[in-house]
């Protein structure tokens, strides 16, 4: 998949002369707002900012608060509302959340033609957004993925990691691993480190045969795993030699690699890519409006490309983006939807998780304690 592209909205910070319709009209009445936007912190914030966030507070005279709770999103949404106090105005959260937060009445439904910009050519965001990215009360901006990355320094030159079977290897690849406290992706890595077709993965899963089978296989390698709850672990845990493997947000090996030239690499085989975008607290629709419509025009996604390797949301996007704002590397090849990169990927199913994410993870905290 490539970048996106911008609507008929504006160019850089200011309004494109094309673009004085919907959004221009309401940025030129905007009165000034505080905006509390939750991300996920990191390299994936810092391309929030310079994609969207920079250029919305300069246009408008705005103030956006980040605030990165993302990975605890829906408890603090549901918090918040038994509290009768949300203060969180926009929030960046995977789509398996979102769909669980849409039945609490957490978050409110969206009319994505209305709310949306189109594309450059007209076409409405029904039919411009990739598969799967418009949901009842969510909207993604990107195509991300969950991989194991790895340091190369740790390994001969001869012998390199390539599978996800080698991360379940401890006799030929030794060493610590760090992976995700909580079942997401380790239960799928597992299976098919054990054997399961990629596509059988979530029917197993659905079996007691199959989650037993996940467990077995982490057992293998659980007396030599850190477990992680922050993003911005995995690659530090890499940088510091704490551990040969660890499983993280294409993003952030990425921003490593080519930020601070760590010594990493990343196995894309099994990778588990899925959507990640914005849900609107209830009651806030009208407050984060005119900043939805703008953060997710096709410009915007493309722009947010630019700083970190997750594809654009939007097809129009797709032609936009080719290099590294910073290092001018070309962006391509470091895609999750990279044609070689994508080859054994794995979709996270968003329903399965849905349903399942409450039960799964109880079983998965208790299968820690023992």
């Amino acid at each position: 998949m490539k970048p996106i592209t911008r609507n008929r909205a504006l160019k850089g910070a200011g309004i494109a002369v094309a673009g004085l319709s919907a959004l221009a009209v309401a940025v030129s009445a905007h009165a000034q707002q505080t905006l509390n936007i939750v991300s996920w912190g990191g390299a994936y914030s810092m391309s929030q900012e310079r994609a969207y966030h920079e250029p919305w507070m300069e246009m408008t005279g705005d103030e956006i608060v980040n605030i990165d709770r993302s990975a605890n999103a829906l408890a603090g949404l549901r918090s918040q509302s038994q509290a009768g106090n949300v203060t969180w105005d926009l929030v960046d959260m995977l789509p398996a959340d979102a769909m669980i937060a849409c039945a609490e009445g957490l978050i409110e439904p969206l009319d994505h033609d209305e709310l949306l910009a189109d594309a450059p050519d007209g076409t409405p965001p029904s039919e411009d957004f990739v598969d799967g990215a418009l949901g009842e009360c969510f909207v993604a901006s990107i195509v991300y993925s969950n991989i194991v990355g790895f340091n190369t320094e740790m390994f001969p030159e001869d012998g390199q990691p390539s599978t996800i079977e080698d991360v379940f290897d401890l006799e030929n690849y030794p060493g610590q691993r760090a992976l995700m406290r909580r079942p997401i992706n380790n239960l799928e890595w597992a299976l098919i480190a054990d054997g399961v077709d990629r596509d059988d993965v979530y029917d197993m899963l659905e079996t007691e045969e199959g989650i037993e089978r996940a467990f077995a296989k982490l057992d293998t390698i659980k007396d030599n795993v850190i477990w992680w709850e922050e993003g911005a672990q995995p690659p530090q845990l890499l940088a510091d030699r704490e551990v040969a493997f660890a499983s993280a947000y294409n993003g952030r090996i990425f921003d490593a690699m080519v930020s601070e030239n760590q010594p990493f690499d990343i196995i894309w085989d099994a990778q588990v890519f899925e959507l990640d975008g914005w849900v609107v607290p209830t009651g806030k629709l009208d407050k984060v409006r005119d900043y939805l419509y703008f953060a997710t025009d096709t410009q915007r996604l493309a722009d947010q490309a630019q700083y970190i390797s997750y594809g654009p949301a939007r097809l129009s996007s797709s032609d936009l983006v080719s290099t590294h704002a910073e290092t001018g590397i070309e962006m391509t090849p470091h895609m999750p939807t990279y044609e070689p990169n994508f080859a054994t990927a794995i979709q996270k199913d968003d329903e399965f998780w849905a349903d399942y994410l409450d039960e799964l993870s109880q079983r998965f905290d208790a299968w820690l304690a023992q």
